[in-house]
């Protein structure tokens, strides 16, 4: 493969990818902008409520997007049926849906309980809940397929899935809520509705596009262990993220109003430069997992040259741009004069997060696509002790900054760890 070639590959992938990362969230935000102009506050807390109950619970199952795609990419590469695969995530999938359906009584009161909200509040989540969580298995459906789709190295159907769901969103909740007056009860449903539909929509793009093969039950219990075994080293790895996440979300919370809005403001930087780095990762899963089946070795190598060069690029690019435009985009996120003046403070920290964290998300991708996730697991292990040994050694004397020392060594461990291994192991067992 052409180097010219190889670039346009990257970018055929990462480029559809980064647009469904940006409008993935608006199917939160659509539901939040819709009841924040229903004219009541505790719509709107409610919402923020429920959205984040089941942002806690898709996240822990993401590894059926990643897992899905390392193992599908690996068999396209070596040219077998890739259907196997896209069965067995779609049964986990479902499967994973209907048993939250079943346990959403246990599921709610227990996430409340973390979330702490006050009554009204809660209740009203519980009700967008209670809805909502009929949708599980169409959502977990979705990360699926998606996941099947970025090893295929088609891109572009999550992305227009990702975009129909939203507007059909938007519309449905539009009209459910001012049109028939339900409320959140007409967001939950607008929201239910549009996950089904979306569901749907990717499956019969699927089908009419790859003709997925049958399969019997001995087919779909072959290599199922490899699959449980790569997807659970995920989910550990997704717990230690939360983790770190939560730590730093508390340890802004304790030091006072301002300071957790600084962090909250100063993370969404953070979040916006992952937005394009997980679409460069998704190109990682699937063109370093389709080399390793194929067994090219050669290409396999120069692909992780080329991803980490590009990802060095999408980072000296953003920061630049935080560096320049870092004081304008703060005013752009909080009108709070406290805010955005405490802010001002830990913009370097912002501004050295692109170039500490590219490498992590990049290898991230070249590991999904070896199916080395045992590896990636340990790197996380490393990397969230790292993060924790470093908080309680800095805080104490650094308070905030010390907060970001430890998240900036988290980042930059993951990444420096994961390349270490590439590099020295045997190639037969990376």
């Amino acid at each position: 493969m052409a180097d010219r070639q190889l670039m346009r590959s990257i970018a055929a992938i990462a480029v559809p990818a980064v647009v469904t990362n940006i409008t993935t969230p608006l199917l939160a935000l659509s539901d939040v902008a819709i009841l924040g102009h229903a004219g009541s506050a505790v719509l709107l807390a409610g919402i923020a409520v429920g959205g984040t109950m089941f942002n806690m619970l898709y996240w822990l199952f993401g590894f059926l997007r990643m897992g899905t795609s390392g193992l599908t990419a690996q068999a396209a590469g070596a040219r077998c049926d890739t259907s196997t695969v896209l069965y067995q995530a779609l049964v986990v999938a479902v499967g994973v849906g209907v048993a939250m359906i079943a346990l959403q009584n246990v599921l709610c009161a227990a996430i409340l309980g973390m979330i702490d909200a006050d009554a009204m509040a809660a209740a009203l989540a519980e009700r967008y809940f209670r809805i909502c969580v009929w949708g599980a298995p169409a959502t977990l459906g979705i990360l699926a397929l998606t996941g099947w789709c970025v090893g295929m190295q088609n891109a572009r159907l999550p992305m227009y899935t990702s975009i129909f769901v939203n507007v059909l969103n938007i519309a449905l909740s539009v009209w459910l809520v001012f049109g028939e007056g339900l409320g959140i009860k007409g967001v939950a449903y607008g929201t239910l509705l549009a996950q089904w539909a979306g569901f749907m929509l990717a499956l019969a793009l699927i089908i009419r596009r790859y003709r997925p093969t049958r399969v019997n039950l001995e087919r779909l219990c072959s290599g199922v262990g490899r699959f449980f075994r790569v997807n659970v080293d995920i989910m550990l790895r997704t717990v230690c993220l939360i983790a770190v996440t939560v730590w730093f979300t508390r340890t802004g919370a304790t030091q006072g109003d301002v300071m957790l809005a600084v962090n909250v403001v100063l993370m969404q930087f953070f979040t916006l430069f992952s937005y394009f780095m997980d679409g460069l990762a998704n190109a990682a899963e699937a063109i370093v997992g389709n080399c390793r089946g194929a067994g090219n070795r050669i290409l396999e190598n120069r692909s992780v040259r080329y991803l980490l060069c590009a990802g060095g690029i999408v980072a000296v690019v953003f920061t630049a741009l935080y560096a320049g435009a870092g004081e304008w985009a703060l005013s752009l996120l909080s009108d709070d004069a406290d805010v955005v003046c405490a802010a001002r403070e830990y913009t370097a920290w912002v501004v050295s997060v692109p170039l500490m964290a590219f490498m992590a998300f990049t290898w991230d991708g070249v590991y999904i696509g070896l199916a080395a996730t045992r590896r990636m697991l340990l790197s996380m292990f490393l990397a969230t002790g790292i993060y924790f040994g470093v908080y309680y050694l800095a805080f104490p004397h650094l308070g905030n900054h010390g907060l970001w020392l430890a998240f900036v060594c988290y980042l930059l461990t993951r990444g420096v760890a994961l390349g270490i291994m590439y590099r020295y192991l045997p190639y037969s067992s990376r």
